[in-house]
C-alpha cells in the first residue's frame, strides 16, 4: 500500500506551519499587512522549497512584499533549523500566490453574468 503523503509533503507542511508562526511573530513591519503562508512545495532532495504566500492590507505592492520576504529568507531558514529536526534544510523561495485573486475575480464575473441573465429574463417577461 502506497503512502498517502511523501516525506517532502510532510516536511513542506511542517515548514508551512513554522513559517506562518515566524512571519506572525518576527515580521514587525506594519507596511507588510497580514501575510498568509498558503503552501510550501519542497523538492524531493530537500534542496529548495517554494513558499506561496498572500497578503492583505499594508502599503507595499506585491513585488515589494516579495522582496522583503526574500531578504528575510536567510533568517527564516536559520530559525527553521532550530525548530525542525531534519538534516537538510531547503533554500526558501517566496512566490506570491495569485490563485485567491483569480478566484475572487472569477466569482465576481460569474455573479455579474448571473445578474445580467436575470435582468434579461425579467425584461423578456
Amino acid at each position: 500500500m502506497a503512502r498517502e503523503f511523501s516525506r517532502a509533503d510532510r516536511v513542506g507542511s511542517q515548514i508551512q506551519r513554522e513559517l506562518a508562526q515566524l512571519v506572525r511573530d518576527e515580521l514587525n513591519d506594519p507596511r507588510l499587512g497580514l501575510i498568509t503562508i498558503q503552501a510550501v512545495k519542497v523538492v524531493r532532495d530537500f534542496s529548495h522549497a517554494k513558499v506561496y504566500f498572500t497578503f492583505i492590507g499594508g502599503t507595499l505592492e506585491t513585488k515589494e512584499v516579495t522582496k522583503v520576504l526574500k531578504d528575510t529568507a536567510p533568517f527564516f531558514r536559520h530559525e527553521l533549523g532550530h525548530r525542525l529536526n531534519i538534516r537538510t534544510l531547503p533554500q526558501l523561495h517566496f512566490e506570491y500566490d495569485e490563485s485567491i485573486e483569480k478566484g475572487a475575480n472569477l466569482s465576481a464575473l460569474i455573479d455579474q453574468a448571473v445578474k445580467s441573465d436575470e435582468k434579461k429574463s425579467s425584461e423578456n417577461e
